[in-house]
């Protein structure tokens, strides 16, 4: 079976639905408050051109997601599905960020609950990757059931953790 990369999930929190071109300023508003990206490697992120690559990439991936609002009505981030790998059974799911508005609550923990249940009809282990300074990160995805399985290096130099989830492990 072929993994699908950009369904429709939803729960009573959330909505991801695949990210398009139209999204772009939406996304943008969320995404140009500092605070957001002030742990993450790409700490610029927030401004306008930077954010720009980061959502072209997304849209060229064709695994990116638009997070909402259950009922549609407020986006509040994005997300993706990326590095499928049938051999090995992974996908990476990451390139999340939420608005300041909902951390600390239920909405990464639903998002990726709705994202890691779809990906275990496909494969048998999810990778999520954070930056080395990237605590609030580390943190989220040790909640879910991550376990370090050790560092890579981007194509653009950043190392970044390395972190996976099995069925076994999961903790949503």
């Amino acid at each position: 079976m072929t993994f699908d990369f950009q369904p429709v999930l939803s729960d009573d929190l959330v909505r991801l639905r695949p990210m398009r071109q139209e999204d772009f300023e939406p996304l943008f508003s969320v995404a140009s408050d500092p605070a957001i990206w002030a742990q993450h490697p790409a700490s610029d992120r927030y401004l306008e051109p930077v954010f720009r690559t980061f959502f072209d990439g997304g849209m060229q991936g064709g695994g990116a997601f638009a997070i909402l609002e259950a009922d549609g009505s407020r986006m509040i981030g994005s997300t993706r599905y990326h590095g499928y790998d049938p051999d090995a059974s992974e996908v990476e799911i990451g390139w999340t960020f939420l608005a300041r508005s909902h951390w600390g609550g239920p909405w990464n923990r639903a998002v990726k609950h709705l994202m890691l249940d779809h990906a275990f009809r496909f494969v048998d282990r999810v990778i999520l990757h954070a930056g080395p300074d990237n605590h609030r990160s580390w943190r989220a995805i040790e909640k879910i059931g991550g376990r370090p399985v050790g560092e890579r290096s981007g194509d653009d130099g950043r190392v970044s953790l390395r972190y996976a989830v099995t069925r076994e492990t999961l903790a949503i």
